[in-house]
């Protein structure tokens, strides 16, 4: 399991203008922003003390706009605005200070957290003499530097001695809305997002059904859960979550949570505890280790430039050969080291391979895994296929409950699963993945 802690981006998308005024948006370094807004709302000549203290302050605001999608959750295109009423100042194309600048390439990767909460902290300021707020002062933290107080001691004097700072946070793409439709028989840290919002959302809607599972599967439960959510905030009721309807969990989660507040119920590391790794490298073990290799394994049994390599549930030489393969033929970075990116480009291969499978091998297109789990509420065509290769099991294995080839994952259909699992030492748990799959097709073809 891993931490997913807050990521600094790379770059932010500011719109130059209020949230609902026609203006430009631009997309600048995340560094770039945070110096022009030092320079726009402080003064150079204040002590290091001071402004660094502030720069801490711009820097967690920003930071807590992007991990929330502030805006992006109330379907706007931006990170953020330019305008001090909403957010922060910003001037397009002005020039930024040099001891501001270099303060913000020393500390552009920490902010200011709350207590045991993980979130980047909302950090409200204002001058201090013209206007006043619950935050930071900023002529106020002239004073205290004067006093010699220390930068973390000027912001424990306004935001609370329960701050502190996370340093050295990871710089990377920021990852939002996976940019694909979430439904039943998805998997992966988006639908434990998903579960997990939701699961937070009830408290404050009891009319949204309880969602149980724990495995980061979208199942029956999860489905009925985003149907109702979907019912509740007059959204189209799919049961599916797409863009729409992932940013509104989103808005609604943050907004019950307060995490965009002073007063935030802030969230815990376990509540940003996932059960898939955002990298893979050497020695990880686990489930997201066996379906990258069942993924690379079926394209290079279709594609001479990746090798065809023996692997298991361990992320070995074996995987750093075929996944470099992969980087390189897809134009990714080669690094051997498997991260989100990847594995959203692996999956959309996979898919391509699906659609359009070579004619001279189509014998074998049957056994190739769907991309979808498969359990109770599943239908269709995937499961017909499933069903056949479980009624040749059945044939020479007479302890399998049997099956019925409708289309339809039954109770029959997860008896007969459950009962395979628990055979062949797989989690006990009724829901077909790739694993499971080609167990499945292997034992099909017992003669």
């Amino acid at each position: 399991m891993a931490i997913r802690y807050p990521i600094v981006p790379n770059t932010i998308t500011v719109h130059l203008g209020k949230p609902n005024e026609y203006a430009r948006n631009i997309t600048i370094p995340f560094t770039d922003y945070i110096s022009n807004v030092a320079s726009s709302e402080i003064y150079p000549t204040w002590p290091v003390a001071s402004l660094t203290a502030n720069i801490y302050a711009i820097i967690s605001f920003t930071m807590n706009r992007i991990y929330n999608e502030w805006y992006r959750s109330k379907g706007y295109s931006f990170d953020i605005t330019s305008s001090p009423v909403y957010d922060q100042a910003f001037v397009e194309n002005r020039s930024t200070y040099e001891n501001i600048n270099n303060i913000v390439e020393d500390i552009f990767n920490n902010y200011i957290v709350k207590g045991n909460q993980i979130q980047p902290y909302f950090t409200p300021y204002c001058d201090g003499r013209k206007t006043q707020c619950d935050g930071l002062s900023q002529w106020g933290s002239v004073s205290l530097a004067n006093q010699g107080k220390t930068a973390l001691s000027i912001l424990k004097y306004y935001y609370g001695s329960d701050i502190s700072i996370r340093y050295n946070a990871v710089v990377g793409d920021v990852v939002g809305y996976p940019g694909y439709e979430v439904g039943l028989g998805s998997a992966g840290n988006p639908v434990l997002a998903i579960q997990r919002d939701l699961r937070r959302i009830r408290q404050n809607y009891p009319a949204i059904p309880t969602i149980t599972s724990t495995l980061g599967i979208y199942d029956e439960e999860t489905r009925l859960a985003v149907r109702k959510f979907q019912e509740i905030f007059s959204l189209p009721v799919t049961g599916v979550v797409d863009k729409a309807t992932w940013y509104k969990i989103k808005y609604i989660y943050t907004s019950v949570k307060k995490l965009s507040d002073l007063y935030s119920e802030g969230l815990s590391e376990n509540e940003a505890t996932f059960l898939y790794e955002d990298e893979l490298n050497y020695g990880d073990t686990g489930i997201e280790v066996e379906y990258i290799h069942y993924y690379l394994d079926a394209i290079a049994f279709l594609d001479p430039d990746i090798p065809r390599l023996q692997t298991n549930s361990i992320y070995n030489d074996n995987s750093i050969t075929m996944v470099k393969a992969f980087q390189e033929k897809y134009k990714l970075p080669v690094t051997g080291v498997f991260t989100y990116r990847d594995w959203k480009v692996l999956r959309e291969v996979y898919q391509k391979i699906l659609k359009s499978f070579p004619k001279e091998n189509q014998v074998y297109i049957d056994e190739l895994y769907p991309d979808t789990f498969l359990m109770r509420g599943s239908s269709g065509d995937d499961v017909i296929r499933f069903q056949r290769f479980l009624l040749r099991i059945c044939q020479f294995d007479h302890s399998i409950p049997g099956v019925r080839v409708n289309g339809i994952f039954d109770d029959l259909t997860e008896k007969s699963v459950l009962k395979l699992q628990k055979d062949y030492g797989f989690d006990v748990n009724g829901i077909v993945g790739p694993l499971l799959w080609r167990k499945v097709v292997e034992l099909s073809k017992r003669e």
